[in-house]
C-alpha cells in the first residue's frame, strides 16, 4: 500500500493505494494510474516517485530486493 495524491478540481486529497492493482502507470502531462480493475486515478506524483514508494513498500514487507 502506497499513499497518493489524487488531483481534483477543489483540492488535492491523498489516499492509500494497493500497489498490487496497478497495471501501468503514464506521464502525459499528468500522471495516470491504470488500474488491473479498469479504473484511471490521475495523480500529482511522478511515475518515479510512484515507483520509488512501490520499491519501499515492497522492501518492507518482502525484505531487500535485488
Amino acid at each position: 500500500m502506497i499513499k497518493v495524491t489524487r488531483l481534483a478540481k477543489k483540492e488535492d486529497k491523498e489516499f492509500i493505494l494497493n500497489c498490487d492493482l496497478i497495471e501501468s502507470i503514464e506521464e502525459a502531462p499528468d500522471t495516470t494510474i491504470k488500474l488491473l480493475n479498469g479504473k484511471i486515478l490521475i495523480v500529482s506524483e511522478s511515475a518515479n516517485e510512484i515507483l520509488e514508494r512501490i520499491i519501499a513498500y515492497k522492501r518492507k514487507i518482502y525484505g531487500k530486493l535485488g
